[in-house]
């Protein structure tokens, strides 16, 4: 299928009798993508990918497809429609889906992922494949081309999944991303290991590791990549289906890192919930403050993996007013004040999402020295996107300690961002002592 055909030609053409082809959005040699519009009154956006039914087996494909639309999970890709059309005389079969912004391998290009961004990478990932692997699918196809933003949450694309312990589909030829054994053994969950593992060290590096005839054509891991991300690929990357790792194993690789975070941001990238209720808000607080006196180490930054364009700005700690010498409040305490602070790191598509506003109210702990030990919502607000990445930012503020006494102790503040179109405002009070 030439590429450029298909622009000049095909653009403007209705398939099926329902999905314009509105702007090819690209493809490579066996494909081509365009944007689409779902049929209906509400206008919906969504990508139409088109594949030459003579280059391919057909029915697999279709039977693929079919599976797929019973698969429903937040980090996948939704698939609304697929079938055979016709253009001039060639039959096609075409495959409908949501439409994304952006896809990991437009950023990569550009700059790596950091280390708390691949991690926050994995987490999605982690959840798709796990849900995929249990309901006995492989994802097939994974790579940074297939992790997807889709109005600011990362998503994995649906086309290419296929259901384990068959002969997967016909290749003609392998990519760097698919596993040793993808062109003659039924497909298992380890081939998406495989692939993971690719991805990974791409996510890190921008290049996907190179293989090492003498040892098996198994992959080297640069030094340069860190850990606990340099043992998860080692592991993913072994020759050997069985040999490599799970996805439970990477789970436990990645634990140490779910220790530094607080327990109360995990549930911002899961579904929505309510965290905790005014009761018990009051007695985690009470027994926060009284942990906090032992805690000595501050939490690492989370940011986002992707972003429609680059985030704006990255995070750095912009100055307030200049610390102060803190507002007595009695013969023996002092209060104490804010020496930095960090505004969050909000995607500009997600700036454009926002009508009125979005409010925000954190719950930090901060420790003798003047960090924060402990991070909870006071109010979460209706957004969940904008809700952590408040929450991230709130992490990473420094104070000047209160005094008791003239001794550093540890003290509660309440951050409040507010979210507009244009900007973020963010005050800070002390609330104890």
């Amino acid at each position: 299928m030439n590429n450029a055909a298909i622009r000049s030609d095909w653009v403007g053409r209705v398939i099926d009798g329902r999905f314009t082809l509105l702007q090819f959005l690209g493809g490579s040699k066996g494909s081509g993508v365009f944007l689409t519009e779902m049929p209906g009154d509400r206008t919906e956006k969504a990508a139409i990918k088109i594949i030459p039914a003579s280059s391919i087996d057909p029915e697999a494909y279709l039977a693929g497809w079919a599976a797929t639309t019973t698969l429903s999970h937040p980090h996948l890709m939704r698939l609304f429609h697929a079938g055979r059309c016709q253009i001039d005389d060639d039959v096609q079969l075409y495959v409908v889906t949501e439409y994304a912004e952006e896809n990991l391998s437009q950023i990569l290009p550009e700059r790596p992922l950091t280390p708390t961004e691949a991690r926050e990478m994995l987490d999605p990932v982690l959840d798709a494949l796990s849900y995929l692997h249990e309901r006995g699918f492989v994802h097939g196809a994974l790579k940074p081309s297939n992790i997807m933003v889709v109005e600011n949450q990362l998503k994995l694309s649906v086309d290419s999944i296929e259901v384990a312990g068959k002969l997967g589909k016909h290749l003609s030829t392998l990519s760097v991303y698919d596993a040793p054994e993808r062109a003659t053994e039924v497909l298992l969950p380890a081939t998406d290991i495989w692939s993971l593992g690719i991805t990974l060290v791409e996510a890190l590096t921008q290049y996907p590791p190179v293989g090492e005839k003498s040892t098996n054509d198994e992959r080297v891991v640069p030094e340069s990549v860190p850990q606990p991300f340099s043992a998860i690929a080692h592991e993913c990357l072994r020759f050997a289906p069985l040999r490599r790792c799970t996805l439970s194993d990477i789970k436990v690789h990645l634990e140490p890192a779910h220790s530094l975070v607080s327990p109360a941001s995990k549930p911002v990238q899961k579904a929505p919930a309510k965290f905790l209720v005014t009761a018990l808000v009051a007695a985690l607080v009470v027994f926060a403050v009284i942990a906090a006196l032992q805690l000595r180490t501050r939490q690492n930054r989370v940011s986002l993996p992707t972003a429609e364009q680059q985030p704006v700005p990255s995070i750095a700690a912009l100055p307030t007013q200049p610390p102060d010498q803190g507002i007595p409040t009695s013969k023996s305490m002092i209060k104490g004040a804010v020496a930095e602070r960090v505004l969050p790191e909000v995607l500009a598509s997600a700036y454009k999402s926002i009508r009125g506003k979005v409010d925000v109210r954190v719950r930090v702990i901060v420790d003798p020295r003047g960090n924060v030990s402990s991070a909870t919502f006071d109010s979460s607000g209706p957004s969940k996107y904008f809700a952590k990445v408040a929450l991230q930012a709130g992490q990473q503020w420094r104070f000047k300690p209160a005094q008791a006494d003239g001794q550093a102790v540890s003290s509660v503040w309440i951050l409040q961002f507010e979210f507009t179109h244009t900007a973020t405002e963010v005050s800070a009070a002390e609330v104890s002592p």
